[in-house]
């Protein structure tokens, strides 16, 4: 749809103003004079003056009979056809012809003259002819209320009825009403100002139902959060019932009790952890601690962090790390990320089973990866691998002691550092998690440093 400015819109309703009151009073003069000249010395003007003249003539050389019935009906002939009107008064100033009185209003004097003869005043006359300037002027007039109507109208239609619907809408929209439809405008200024108002709207709906995303997320957070702590709280203190209550009489069951006891204490400490670092990178807008690290050293310290679990399983892990691995980041969050990595990896991987880990550098990236011999993940999993409190154990048990926010950790972590982190399963089985980040300066004399540190 084609739009005008409101500037062009005006200039078009004020030219449009001065043309109606013009082509009115064309018109009207050529209907008046059957020509388009506007010149006083025009046609229209001569066969006036012609008429006018025969008149008067007519008038001046039969004083005798002006009285006279059939002269007076030539007269009056003679006056409709020159469109005229004509008064006879006598000396004494009686009225001895007069013609239609009924056009008088719309006639001008045109001649004023006496009759004399002799010497002695026979009567007066008084020449009546069209008023050609009232009839223009009404033509004007005419002209100029119709442009002032059409132009009201139109400005109703394309500036006032569009800014009201926009209004009516606008209030719909703060009532909480998403599904309004905006009114289009052949104006530009008011096309752009609804098509702001539908921006807002979008976002409005998006805000919406990312809202009710939240909410629903929240609420299942809780519950998850809920459901996990108290598992652990209820095993605990069932075992500190026991001993309080003397149930553990004999060392062997008591250093049992208590070893239980801290199992559950670590996995609740591990849980509040694990919640706190979701938070802190969910809703704290923290400046990461940017430096130049080695990703391979970091992959290295991850692994030497797992190995103890690891050697318990009899998991060896095999990593293929290139040393030029360096990225821009937070080491210390790196490490984390790392190590949720492999801590999953571990727990996930059959006893005499095998972790491999890969790091390259490719082109302006730096590539890793972490492959198990575990069952890897199932097509639901795949899809929700990453969503937080989330486990593919459908009992929610925490027999592999998970607490199904350490890859969601992991992938807001590479996030933040302008990468990425994705899951699947390698050709051969087992999960496979790889990721991304932007590679740091090759000429950054940082590196220099960080490589004799590592």
């Amino acid at each position: 749809m084609r739009t005008l400015r409101i500037r062009t819109f005006t200039l078009l309703c004020f030219f449009f103003i001065l043309t109606v009151p013009w082509i009115f009073y064309v018109t009207a003069h050529f209907m008046q004079t059957n020509t388009f000249s506007f010149s006083k010395q025009g046609p229209q003007n001569e066969i006036q003056q012609r008429n006018l003249n025969e008149t008067i003539h007519m008038i001046e050389s039969n004083p005798g009979e002006w009285q006279d019935p059939e002269w007076q009906r030539r007269l009056d002939a003679q006056l409709l056809q020159a469109k005229m009107d004509a008064v006879i008064t006598s000396a004494s100033g009686r009225e001895i012809y007069r013609s239609n009185a009924a056009r008088r209003g719309a006639m001008s004097a045109a001649e004023r003259f006496s009759l004399i003869e002799n010497g002695r005043l026979i009567g007066k006359v008084a020449i009546y002819m069209p008023k050609s300037l009232g009839v223009g002027g009404i033509s004007i007039l005419a002209g100029l209320l119709l442009a002032f109507f059409v132009v009201g109208m139109e400005m109703r239609r394309f500036l006032l009825k569009p800014l009201e619907k926009m209004s009516l809408a606008a209030r719909r929209i703060a009532a909480g009403d998403e599904d309004v439809r905006l009114p289009g405008s052949r104006i530009a200024e008011i096309a752009e100002v609804r098509d702001g108002f539908q921006v807002m709207l979008e976002g409005l709906e998006q805000a919406s139902r990312k809202q009710a995303a939240l909410e629903e997320e929240r609420r299942f957070v809780i519950a998850a959060v809920a459901h996990d702590l108290r598992t652990p709280l209820f095993a605990l203190r069932g075992y500190l019932d026991g001993l309080e209550q003397g149930i553990a009489r004999s060392p062997e069951k008591m250093a049992k009790y208590l070893a239980v006891c801290k199992e559950k204490s670590a996995q609740l400490d591990r849980l509040v952890e694990d919640l706190f670092a979701f938070a802190k990178m969910e809703y704290l807008d923290t400046e990461l601690n940017n430096g130049i690290v080695n990703l391979s050293h970091v992959l290295r310290k991850s692994v030497e962090s797992v190995n103890p679990y690891a050697r318990q399983k009899c998991i060896s892990i095999a990593s293929y790390a290139e040393e030029n691995c360096f990225v821009s980041g937070d080491e210390h969050l790196l490490e984390r990320a790392m190590s949720n990595l492999f801590d999953n990896a571990v727990r996930h991987t059959p006893p005499g089973g095998e972790i491999h880990v890969e790091c390259a550098k490719e082109g302006d990236r730096v590539k890793f990866a972490i492959r198990d011999t575990g069952p890897g993940f199932s097509a639901e999993e795949l899809e929700r691998v990453f969503e937080p409190l989330y486990r593919g154990e459908s009992s929610r048990n925490r027999s592999t002691g998970g607490s199904g926010l350490g890859l969601t950790i992991s992938q807001k972590i590479v996030r933040r550092h302008g990468g990425d982190l994705e899951a699947g399963n390698h050709p051969e089985g087992g999960a496979l998690l790889t990721g991304f980040m932007p590679a740091a300066d090759s000429d950054s004399p940082n590196i220099c440093t960080e490589a004799s540190n590592a």
